[in-house]
């Protein structure tokens, strides 16, 4: 059984594979890292251990550290995921390709591996990541991930609105095209940024390919997105990408 691991600023995805097919997948709060083992030990079969722990984390070493000591019980030990030059059959189009983020190198991967088509991936979180994957030029079927931004996320927006101005405050408010309060005014222009950004970004695709999207906001941002963009919410896409990766037979 392989262990699965997706740590973000806020949540820890966790996903269960044997055989190439999923066993289980849950989520925690950070602060609940500690119940990570029991949870594990409800969804492993009796007698059934761990041969892999593969871990992908953006979110700092003292994340790391409580995964590793949550895990001690069960652990053969975390193989940290990073990006690579390529993997799965996407190749990473970064000019210094191991400094793109675990996490988006994840989600391309397992965007291109459920996708099998140009796409925009969109994660939605603390901060907001837009990523134009595409077929490889240089290799039909495969992917290449020619791109992307990296945004603030919406609280962190409005949050250096609020610090930064003297009398702007932490809004709380609806969306609208024109808004006509201040707090509407705040909230409506960091959305709209938002938006206009990953619109912006997907003109880099051939029409109607799908626009993947996921995170914490994506709800929100969702709601303000043009409609006649082609938008598919996902979860555990990192998961997917890592689950790829883990499926890969073992190089000698």
């Amino acid at each position: 059984m392989i262990l699965l691991l997706d740590a973000g600023n806020t949540r820890l995805k966790w996903g269960l594979r044997q055989a190439g097919a999923w066993r289980a997948r849950g989520a925690l709060e950070r602060e609940r890292i500690g119940d990570l083992p029991h949870a594990l030990r409800q969804a492993l079969p009796v007698g059934q251990g761990l041969q892999r722990i593969l871990f992908c984390n953006v979110a700092g070493p003292e994340v790391a550290a409580a995964v590793a000591q949550a895990l001690v019980p069960l652990s053969p030990g975390l193989e940290n995921f990073l990006a690579t030059p390529e993997a799965a059959g996407v190749r990473n189009g970064y000019a210094r390709p191991a400094q793109l983020g675990a996490d988006r190198w994840a989600a391309l991967v397992g965007a291109w591996n459920q996708e099998r088509r140009p796409c925009l991936v969109v994660n939605a979180g603390t901060a907001l990541t837009i990523d134009v994957l595409l077929e490889d030029p240089e290799r039909p079927g495969h992917g290449y991930f020619a791109g992307g931004c990296i945004l603030p996320g919406f609280d962190l927006m409005r949050g250096a609105l609020n610090r930064h101005t003297a009398q702007l405050p932490l809004a709380e408010g609806d969306f609208a095209e024109l808004p006509r309060s201040t707090d509407a005014a705040i909230v409506s222009g960091c959305l709209h940024a938002q938006a206009g950004a990953v619109e912006r970004l997907y003109r880099q695709l051939p029409p109607g390919s799908p626009c993947l999207l996921s995170g914490g906001g994506a709800a929100q941002l969702d709601e303000c997105l043009d409609p006649t963009l082609p938008v598919r919410r996902v979860d555990y896409l990192v998961l997917e990408g890592l689950a790829r990766v883990a499926d890969l037979p073992a190089v000698a």
